[in-house]
């Protein structure tokens, strides 16, 4: 069970703000001739040597090996983020520049959503990622083309755009003209529909057609069902950036932590639980190591934010995945304002 997160008077909050303010800022610990330096009010090193140990003894601060500086706990920076933090605004330049990078005009949806990735690890110098909402819009052209024996790849084209290349085994000695009939059967009873619709109207037309269908046109229209409605996944995730993670590694065990971090990202239980995350509030949640289920081991922060489709449905996440020293001024209102356009996307 975690630790009641104290109330602090002003200048105890003030002294905290400013170590956590340095340690985002460099990653070392904040010793007291420092903050002596750096604050306003006057106090003395040893003043601030008491407040330092008030905070360390209610589990904000810790003092790493025998540093005589402190860095903050998780405690200390959730309690930085809920009530001491200055949130940035993003300028309308930068609004302008990742509504730019995201627009979907001349590309899928699929590559605008990989676009939005790419800005947010390139704005964060963190992984960025996206949970997408599986394609449901309707087929534009399948087809069949043949690449070796016993084998044939499946072009699926939708109206949106998106292109998926899927490969098929097929019967040995496949003629040409077979491939040619099963994309035709095909492309008359799925396009201009999604694929869920369509399926079970081929299956009962499949039986229907048999004796119009010779055998080997049957088995490729049967494989082609098959892979077009065997991936029943209901998200994707994309991710940019992750090599950026190991920027921070400092040691051997931080090298586990990132190694831990990739294997969780492969999973799909990792998506679903990551939107699940998203879903829990309004707007950009902040989840800080341990607080975080997913990527606890990896010893992480997430920032992510839901976005809705046209009908205000969350259908997906952005965020940012990055050391817990992240710079959470500058994430969150880029967070933000990307789920906010990504939801413009997809609506």
């Amino acid at each position: 069970m975690s630790r009641a997160i104290p109330k602090l008077n002003q200048r105890s909050s003030e002294i905290l703000r400013q170590i956590i303010d340095a340690y985002l800022e460099t990653g070392e610990p904040v010793g007291s001739r420092t903050l002596s330096r750096n604050l306003g009010m006057e106090l003395s090193p040893a003043t601030i040597r008491n407040v330092m140990a008030d905070l360390q003894d209610a589990g904000l601060l810790f003092s790493p090996h025998t540093s005589a500086g402190r860095i903050p706990t998780e405690a200390g920076l959730r309690l930085f983020v809920d009530g001491l933090l200055e949130v940035g605004h993003l300028t309308d330049d930068e609004r302008q520049a990742i509504a730019s990078q995201c627009a979907a005009e001349g590309r899928s949806v699929q590559q605008a959503l990989s676009e939005a990735t790419r800005v947010l690890s390139g704005l964060s110098n963190c992984a960025g990622l996206v949970v997408a909402p599986k394609s449901d819009a309707a087929l534009r052209h399948i087809e069949f083309v043949a690449l070796a024996p016993g084998r044939a790849l499946v072009v699926l084209v939708t109206e949106d755009g998106s292109v998926e290349n899927r490969i098929v085994e097929v019967p040995n000695g496949m003629p040409a003209s077979a491939m040619v009939e099963a994309s035709n059967f095909l492309s008359a009873r799925m396009v201009g529909k999604t694929i869920d619709e369509a399926r079970r109207q081929i299956s009962t037309e499949l039986e229907n057609h048999r004796r119009d269908l010779d055998s080997l046109t049957q088995k490729l229209v049967t494989a082609g069902l098959a892979t077009a409605t065997s991936d029943g996944d209901a998200t994707a995730l994309i991710v940019s950036g992750a090599e950026r993670l190991l920027d921070d590694v400092q040691a051997v065990e931080d090298l586990e932590h990132v190694r831990g971090l990739y294997d969780a990202l492969e999973t799909k239980e990792s998506w679903i639980k990551l939107l699940d995350m998203a879903r829990g509030g309004e707007g950009v949640q902040i989840f800080i190591g341990a607080e975080n289920d997913l990527f606890s081991l990896a010893g992480c922060s997430v920032v992510v934010a839901p976005y809705r489709n046209s009908e205000q449905e969350i259908v997906g996440a952005v965020g940012v995945i990055g050391p817990t020293r992240i710079n959470y001024a500058r994430i969150i209102p880029v967070v933000d304002y990307t789920a906010q356009i990504v939801g413009r996307l997809v609506g």
